[in-house]
């Protein structure tokens, strides 16, 4: 009875602290982000301009000259809105081991992971230029009513626990379903993709990238439920989670995690050729995270325009970051601000395995910008490459772009060639029995958490 109880208060907590964030970041949502027309945009490897006349022609010598210039206002929100957006959620499955049936208050940095590795798995499945068809429907507007939402969840809150009522009952705001027109055979095929990407990231036990097998993962490295993690100790976690998954579609996909802000060439490539060696046809995509930091107590402005310059590169797939206290995930840039998604938002529960689950809460409406000196010096970096060749492209363009815009002595990271054993470093396994983490792992992670900012 008493660890009843107990639960019931925690689950009550629970409740407020996420009304308590929702009316905390709501007026955040409401709040409308101002974009010039005479500088260009840039979101994940792709320039908008937001001029009505003329061509934008002199692009920033930073640029990749694979970046692509495009569109418009509209162009670029339904590239925004197309992104996949990981919050907050409640009222979800119980993780494991606690009482929690939400990750408010400590799971953002999980969050802005997840985000991250969905966008590889956009560019794996869907590639850079798909554009959700039913982004335009989205009203961002609906941010409106966020905040009249959240009083509601309040409320019902305050008086589930004054009578004892164990599911307070909220007036749900109906959902708008927009009319689905004709499609084709590729945009059919498209959504389907789309959906099982969210699916894998729902928040349930079985979900491959979801945040149960998260912090099962996170208990590996001394992690549990309700903790705060870091971007170095997110990225492991994501790689292990690759690693682990046992969906047919994943096992085409691997995660590399750079060495002490080293990418030991050969490790990577020997990561993409594990199809060969089980005996199938073709590599293996990789997803390479580069844990790095931007400065010491402070993220060092030095360091702007090689930021700039990765993400625009259309192979990026974001940023794993933030300012203190807060994660962020980073996706793009304007002038000296740079645009991000807010995890912070705390959602309802969406059960992914049930047929058409709506998609609208997995799709943020308006795009947020951030002084690039507000930004903690903390994050994880990453990329996307499809094959081996892509990733030697991506390593002499990505070198280049680190030598161009060093102006320290030593660039931010490293790739070399060889593996890491060349260079007296143990070398991890791609596979163990009966443990997710070595011994050198789980030292290189306690060290990560010990010299991160704390974000929540």
């Amino acid at each position: 009875m008493e660890a009843t109880g107990t639960d019931e208060v925690e689950k009550i907590k629970s409740k407020f602290m996420s009304a308590w964030h929702n009316m905390k970041y709501s007026w955040v949502l409401k709040t409308k982000t101002y974009f010039s027309r005479n500088s260009p945009v840039f979101l994940l490897g792709k320039c908008y301009h937001f001029k009505t006349e003329g061509e934008y022609r002199a692009l920033h010598s930073f640029q990749s000259s694979s970046a692509r210039i495009s569109g418009n206002v509209e162009e670029f929100r339904k590239d925004f809105i197309s992104r996949i957006w990981l919050t907050y959620r409640e009222e979800f499955p119980q993780i494991k081991g606690s009482a929690l049936t939400t990750d408010c208050g400590w799971g953002c940095t999980l969050r802005t992971g997840q985000m991250l590795l969905a966008q590889g798995l956009m560019l794996h499945f869907l590639g850079r230029a798909w554009v959700w068809p039913e982004a335009l429907d989205m009203d961002s507007s609906d941010s409106e009513s966020w905040t009249s939402s959240t009083v509601r969840k309040l409320t019902a809150s305050f008086e589930a626990s004054l009578t004892a009522e164990r599911d307070p009952k909220i007036l749900a705001r109906p959902q708008r379903r927009p009319a689905r027109r004709d499609w084709d055979v590729t945009e059919m095929r498209n959504e389907v993709y789309h959906r099982k990407i969210i699916s894998w990231f729902g928040d349930s036990p079985l979900a491959a990238f979801g945040l149960h097998q998260l912090i099962e993962y996170g208990k590996k490295s001394g992690k549990m439920a309700g903790d705060w993690y870091g971007p170095a100790v997110v990225a492991h976690i994501l790689r292990k989670a690759v690693e682990e998954a046992r969906d047919p579609e994943l096992q085409g996909v691997t995660v590399y995690v750079a060495q002490d802000c080293t990418v030991y060439s050969s490790d990577v490539i020997d990561r993409q050729c594990s199809f060969m060696d089980s005996g199938k046809a073709g590599t293996k995509a990789v997803i390479i995270l580069v844990p790095v930091r931007l400065g010491g107590e402070r993220t060092n402005t030095d360091y702007l325009e090689f930021v700039k310059g990765i993400l625009s590169l259309e192979y990026c797939v974001g940023i794993i970051g933030g300012k203190p206290r807060q994660s962020y995930y980073f996706a793009g840039f304007q002038d000296d601000s740079l645009i991000y998604m807010d995890p912070h938002y705390c959602q309802s529960f969406v059960d992914v395995s049930i047929k058409d689950f709506p998609l609208e809460s997995f799709h943020c409406p308006s795009p947020k910008k951030m002084s690039f000196k507000k930004m903690d010096p903390s994050c994880t970096i990453g990329f996307y490459c499809r094959t081996v060749q892509d990733f030697e492209k991506a390593s002499e363009e990505i070198t280049k772009m680190l030598n161009s815009s060093c102006k320290e002595k030593y660039p931010l990271f490293t790739f070399v060639k060889g593996h890491s054993r060349d260079y007296d470093f143990a070398s991890s396994p791609l596979h163990e029995e009966n443990d997710l983490f070595s011994e050198e792992e789980k030292k290189r992670l306690k060290r990560f958490s010990a010299e991160e900012f704390v974000l929540l």
